[in-house]
């Protein structure tokens, strides 16, 4: 059974300023796991994806807050959650898919969902609509690419 060695928890302003504070706060704890360069620039990218989630679709660039909780664990595996209280997302397994995007602009490719997934072990989205999103990411360092 794998045991919890450290957790981080952080709320910040969701705005886009914060989204390199972000990453470069998952890179630093995750580097206590000795992870790889790639799975270094995974994780920076897959949080980098998950807070610009929030701020640009959760809450439409107004402001809002973002929850971020980093878990760090024996086996290796680094966890990562990003919430927010925003908008939410009428259907998670749509929002999934690559291209999809609600985006009106055309500034968005819809493609943020599979990057994070691409980057990491399992993503795991929760939604509700006018509530908020959770999204779950899992990655184990220190094992080789």
């Amino acid at each position: 059974m794998k045991k919890l060695t450290n957790e981080v928890r952080c709320k910040f302003s969701a705005i886009s300023e914060n989204e390199s504070f972000a990453r470069s706060l998952a890179v630093t704890f995750a580097s206590q796991a000795s992870p790889t360069i790639t799975q270094l620039a995974d994780i920076k990218c897959a949080v980098s994806e998950a807070v610009t989630n929030c701020i640009v679709h959760a809450y439409g660039g107004n402001g809002g807050t973002v929850d971020m909780t980093m878990r760090r664990y024996d086996n290796g595996e680094i966890v990562v959650t990003v919430k927010d209280k925003g908008i939410g997302i009428e259907d998670v397994k749509a929002a999934r898919e690559p291209l999809f995007t609600t985006d009106t602009t055309g500034e968005r490719s819809g493609m943020g969902f599979s990057i994070m997934e691409s980057m990491t072990d399992s993503l795991r989205v929760k939604s509700t609509p006018g509530k908020g999103t959770s999204v779950t990411m899992k990655i184990r360092v220190g094992v080789g690419e």
